[in-house]
């Protein structure tokens, strides 16, 4: 199976910059697409901003000591690093890779390669 290739976007030039609330979870837009950030045990996670069983949103949630983000209609948990239902439900939210530059903060998204099968 071919490495996954990402496109790289800054979020902003320091965690300093990012203005979460009290939840430790904030909603950005990046290119276009509507993310969730969590810091959690001092690190950043980035994943799908709606939960993936009824669309609640997961920046209104809260993280636990277990590194899972509850989303706050049905408290759905999900893994922060890998994206899998925690609860036992069966359902997956995305996640995205976060890098911490020297030059700030950035958000992977998947390379989507149409054509890569010609290759």
């Amino acid at each position: 199976m071919a490495e996954k290739k990402y496109n790289w976007y800054k979020v902003a030039n320091s965690l300093a910059e990012i203005d979460f609330s009290a939840n430790n979870l904030v909603q950005l837009t990046v290119n276009g697409k509507q993310i969730c950030l969590a810091l959690n045990n001092s690190k950043l996670f980035a994943c799908a901003s709606k939960c993936p069983h009824a669309g609640g949103a997961m920046a209104a949630g809260y993280t636990d000591t277990a590194g899972n983000i509850v989303c706050p209609l049905h408290r759905y948990k999900f893994s922060l690093q890998t994206g899998r239902n925690t609860s036992g439900e069966g359902y997956y939210l995305k996640t995205y890779p976060m890098q911490q530059r020297d030059d700030g903060i950035y958000i992977g998204f998947e390379e989507i390669n149409l054509f890569g099968w010609l290759k």
